[in-house]
């Protein structure tokens, strides 16, 4: 009877024991498990920003961008949950802001429930307190530094600098080559002239105002009117009247046709038909709001579109 009081004790005893061993591997590993979330959640960088350093997640998930940089991001292959109706209206970024929602930059609201871990966006917008207290916050001025050096700036907000460095390095030595192989046909003196059309008006653009003016004049060293080098490159572009607008137009025309919502019948009449250029069939129309960007994705489109325009491949 003893012995089988002390065997009766004994397997208490062990039961005891493991149910603690028990017990204690899932506190040890519910505490592991606290500390690897906690690791995750809080892997954060310091992006230097115009305003001055700001503590950004290092593997972003959930970003919200509220003004040029969208084409970066999609390069980059950055998730976006939210962006403005101009991003939106962009055939271009159809596929990369599929998932994301229409917002304003003071629509705050809506802006958290999408819950971003991240926003980025212009100078410009209303309350950049009010975005900050959402989530960080990173701000930048339009211009303020190069077109490719701003695509750097962006994958450094999002921890992927070495990969827009790669792409800006390979972007030049391709632009470059299209350059020259443009030159080698049509001459190293041959002109171009970009325009575009809005709100009844037409307007010539510089070297530095989207719609493929960084690549042609930058990159592909192609040169411009002396008409139109005279008037746009301290602006940054020109408004003129369809009456001379054949006065500043080069060997090749470039033009960007906005057509929803605007009047494109000057396509159709006798003074716009009988620019040397038109009648010579060299005008490549680029629909606008695709051209309207210099982020790295919409470059990559306007390289390719020119080589095909210039070059035929």
């Amino acid at each position: 009877m003893k012995k089988r009081l002390i065997f009766i004790v004994a397997a208490l005893m062990l039961v005891l024991a493991a149910c603690g061993n028990e017990d204690s591997t899932k506190e040890e590993t519910t505490k592991n498990d606290d500390t690897e979330t906690s690791k995750i959640t809080s892997d954060t960088i310091t992006y230097q920003s115009e305003s001055g350093p700001i503590e950004v997640p290092a593997n972003p998930q959930r970003v919200v961008v509220l003004s040029l940089y969208a084409g970066d991001l999609i390069q980059l292959g950055v998730n976006i949950v939210g962006a403005d109706s101009w991003l939106k209206d962009n055939p271009n970024f159809a596929e990369g802001l599929a998932n994301a929602e229409v917002i304003a930059s003071d629509d705050y609201e809506k802006i958290i429930e999408l819950d971003p871990d991240l926003i980025i966006g212009s100078v410009d917008v209303e309350d950049a307190a009010k975005l900050q207290e959402i989530a960080p916050t990173v701000l930048f001025t339009y211009g303020a530094i190069g077109y490719l050096e701003q695509h750097i700036e962006v994958a450094k907000v999002v921890n992927k600098e070495a990969e827009a460095t790669a792409w800006v390095e390979d972007f030049k030595v391709r632009s470059q080559a299209v350059g020259e192989e443009i030159k080698a046909k049509y001459g190293e003196d041959v002109t171009v002239t970009v325009a575009g059309n809005y709100d009844k008006q037409i307007s010539l653009f510089g070297d530095n105002w989207g719609r493929g003016t960084e690549i042609i004049y930058q990159e592909m060293g192609l040169k411009m009117p002396q008409s139109v080098e005279d008037v746009v490159l301290d602006p940054g572009y020109f408004t003129i009247s369809e009456e001379v607008f054949g006065d500043y137009i080069g060997d090749f025309l470039v033009l960007n046709v906005v057509r929803e919502g605007q009047d494109t019948t000057f396509l159709d009449s006798n003074w716009y038909n009988n620019i040397p250029a038109v009648k010579n069939g060299n005008v490549f129309y680029a629909e606008g709001p695709a051209f309207y960007y210099n982020d790295s994705y919409s470059l990559d489109f306007q390289l390719d579109f020119f080589k095909k325009s210039f070059l035929g491949n």
